[in-house]
């Protein structure tokens, strides 16, 4: 039998590298003679580097960069010399991961690391480069990854300002005179899967804000430094952010990237599912083994298990998925067209235990699982 294992990660338990091996480890304990395709899958979030290096065979680079408050902190990247791409997570570089929690502020933090992370990959040779916007401590509109790339962002009296969130509502102009040459040969693509404008209730400020640090009032003085951005960058560059799908990401990073990469936003996981050729892959499989830490109706918009279901559903194949914790009704499970569900606890325990468990629950449930399919 041949099964193609397509997992996400158990976020901060398994790497998807580390759940293909477990559940290799689990059917091969009752089908011997099975064969194996691992597909490691992100959703274009934090793990996607990773899921990426595993398919591409390319190799991380360490860049030092500035953090979201401009301290230099070492972030990877992913290089895959023969394609001339490379993966950048902005998180990497300008995550709220790495400040501490009385560090957070959005009003100060700058999207600074990912742009020198950027230039990194572009004076490597990229001519392609995959962006996920995924898990920034930002709200900046991509000011900061732009003043890496050469970009200055001028006051009412044409002085340098700071690229923060802070400074959105005194941005009067844009000098891009010299921006970075090797720019303009690049395809940025990026990893989207967020549909928020760029300002408004439903916007990166009032959505996404006050777990980045901000205050109600810093909320609404963000909102509106997003709005005197966009008319900014409407009256230069003639493109209304506010009507770009996603352009909210990553604290208007989804903008930025519109505008000053001339990226193209896209569903992160039919980026990644492009990338490593998935639809070819699965051909001809007997089973599709999925898995994400969490199954839940947050599935059904754009997540990895999703994206694995669309293309398993067309070609007819089974998907079995192994979770964390499943939190989804048999109405659910119809709807998303999973054969199999499952949840890998063995025992109820505390989340720490159970995240230390993963490996061994996993290989538990999937032999089982094997065996079960092996008397059918």
């Amino acid at each position: 039998m041949k099964f193609v294992i397509a997992p996400d990660k158990y976020k901060g338990s398994l790497t998807g590298s580390e759940f293909c091996k477990a559940v290799e480890t689990g059917i091969n304990k009752a089908l011997p003679n099975a064969e194996f395709v691992h597909i490691p899958l992100a959703d274009g979030g934090d793990g996607t580097m990773d899921a990426l290096l595993h398919s591409l065979q390319g190799e991380k680079v360490k860049v030092t960069v500035q953090n979201p408050l401009f301290k230099k902190v070492t972030a990877n990247y992913v290089w895959v010399k023969e394609k001339q791409l490379a993966v950048i997570e902005m998180a990497e570089a300008s995550g709220l991961s790495l400040l501490s929690s009385a560090d957070r502020n959005c009003m100060y933090t700058s999207s600074i690391g990912t742009g020198e992370l950027i230039v990194d990959a572009l004076e490597k040779g990229a001519k392609t480069i995959v962006l996920g916007i995924g898990g920034s401590a930002t709200n900046d509109g991509g000011m900061g990854m732009a003043t890496a790339l050469g970009y200055q962002f001028l006051d009412q009296n044409n002085q340098v300002l700071q690229p923060i969130g802070a400074n959105l509502n005194k941005v009067a102009s844009v000098d891009d005179t010299i921006v970075h040459p090797l720019l303009k040969a690049a395809n940025i693509k990026v990893a989207c899967d967020v549909k928020n404008p760029l300002y408004g209730k439903n916007g990166a400020a009032f959505i996404y804000a006050a777990q980045k640090g901000a205050s109600p009032s810093e909320i609404e003085t963000l909102d509106q430094g997003l709005q005197c951005f966009s008319k900014v960058l409407l009256n230069q560059y003639k493109i209304d952010c506010q009507q770009i799908e996603g352009a909210g990401a990553a604290g208007g990073m989804g903008a930025g990237a519109v505008v000053f990469l001339n990226g193209t936003l896209t569903s992160g996981i039919a980026l990644v599912k492009e990338i490593t050729n998935f639809e070819v892959l699965i051909k001809d499989a007997d089973w599709i083994i999925t898995g994400e830490g969490m199954l839940d109706n947050q599935t059904f918009s754009g997540k990895t298990i999703a994206g694995v279901l669309s293309t398993a559903n067309q070609q007819k194949i089974p998907v079995a998925a192994f979770c964390g914790s499943v939190a989804i009704t048999e109405a659910e499970q119809e709807q998303l067209g999973i054969t199999y569900v499952t949840a890998v606890l063995k025992n109820v325990v505390d989340m720490n235990t159970a995240m230390l468990t993963a490996y061994e629950n996993l290989v538990f449930s999937t032999y089982n699982f094997a065996k079960l399919i092996k008397r059918n």
